[in-house]
């Protein structure tokens, strides 16, 4: 009686867990389909926003275009227009911008431009001011960054404000005393650096008064 009672219990436990492994089973296969089906919903989605090939059509021969003159110049692997959108002639076939004209923006010699690079030379000669103060106090990082930070500008307005041999003379003379000025604070030598900045500003002086 004993051994039927034992036999019952055991086949009960074993029967016991029998469905809940069967479930998990289930179960996990359930969400492994509400995965793929989520998934591929989102790559649906993500599929109608891409960008369609306009150049490619079933039946369709592939577009080309030899510099926009031969073939079809709208084509995707053109990529250009070659003025054939502007209302003027462009600059070159490569460029969005007109040709120069008499209404173009920037003349050669206009007087508003001639005075902005003279107010970057004023600018600059209250920069050069300040190099030898730094160099008493040691301050190389501050040397090297008025000769740099703001004499992009300076060249370019001296280069630009240059006309005759003697004034392209003279900004050689001026470039020449700024890089003898950054040499010297690059390698921390005081009185050197502070004789080449004088040099700069003397020169920069007698190119301001040449113009």
């Amino acid at each position: 009686m004993k051994s039927a009672i034992c036999f019952a219990a055991v086949v009960a436990s074993a029967s016991a867990f029998a469905p809940e492994a069967n479930s998990a089973r289930v179960s996990t296969a359930v969400n492994a389909e509400a995965r793929r089906e989520v998934f591929g919903k989102i790559a649906a989605v993500g599929a109608a926003f891409l960008p369609i090939a306009a150049n490619a059509a079933v039946g369709e021969s592939p577009r080309f275009s030899v510099f926009g003159l031969i073939g079809d110049g709208t084509s995707y692997s053109e990529g250009a227009a070659y003025g054939s959108d502007q209302a003027r002639d462009v600059y070159s076939p490569y460029s969005v911008y007109s040709a120069e004209g008499a209404d173009s923006l920037y003349k050669e010699g206009n007087a508003e431009f001639a005075a902005r690079k003279v107010a970057t030379l004023a600018e600059t000669k209250l920069r050069l001011a300040k190099i030898p103060a730094y160099v008493d106090r040691k301050e190389w990082f501050n040397v090297k960054d008025e000769l740099t930070r703001y004499m992009y500008e300076t060249r370019g307005a001296v280069r630009g404000l240059s006309k005759t041999v003697d004034q392209k003379e003279m900004a050689d003379v001026f470039f020449r005393a700024l890089e003898d000025t950054n040499g010297a604070a690059t390698l921390h030598k005081g009185e050197a650096c502070k004789a080449a900045n004088a040099k700069a500003v003397a020169a920069l002086e007698v190119f301001t008064k040449s113009l």
